[in-house]
């Protein structure tokens, strides 16, 4: 029963995960291997603030998806094992450097899609990230240039 299901998923998984790769590639990234296995329990596994984004949200999402594979594939070139408890057992440094990186190919695709009510939407948690007592002091301005650049190529467009 269990294995039916995670063939199920798997095979859900799978086909979003290499487009996610081909997309990263398009956009200058060279991503690492990601299994399915290592993808289902990153996206269900334990954070250290508790709030989730579920796996379904992600995988109807192409700026998620994107988002979700560039980051697991910055903590696997940073040689940590990718399982339900990665962003529990590494410091928050470690996984704000692989989120941000993430999020600036994520807001790449989004603006060479031309979506920006994403882009705004993603402005908008941006903005929260700054006030999250996870986010590492040293790690501040990082998040503050995101937000300059959203802000800067928004600007453009109007």
């Amino acid at each position: 029963m269990q294995d039916a299901y995670l063939e199920r998923i798997f095979r859900k998984i799978t086909p979003k995960i290499n487009e996610s790769i081909k997309i990263a590639k398009d956009l200058g990234y060279k991503c690492e291997s990601i299994s399915p296995r290592e993808f289902l329990d990153y996206m269900t596994g334990e954070t250290v603030s508790g709030d989730r984004i579920t796996l379904e949200d992600v995988l109807r999402n192409e700026f998620l998806m994107l988002h979700e594979v560039i980051e697991i594939s910055e903590l696997k070139k940073k040689g940590i094992k990718i399982n339900k408890e990665t962003l529990v057992n590494y410091s928050s440094s470690i996984i704000y450097e692989a989120h941000f990186t993430a999020v600036e190919y994520e807001i790449k695709y989004a603006f060479d899609r031309g979506d920006l009510a994403w882009i705004r939407l993603r402005l908008t948690h941006a903005k929260g990230w700054l006030k999250d007592e996870n986010l590492p002091k040293r790690l501040t301005k990082k998040c503050e240039l995101i937000i300059e650049k959203i802000l800067k190529h928004l600007s453009k467009t109007s």
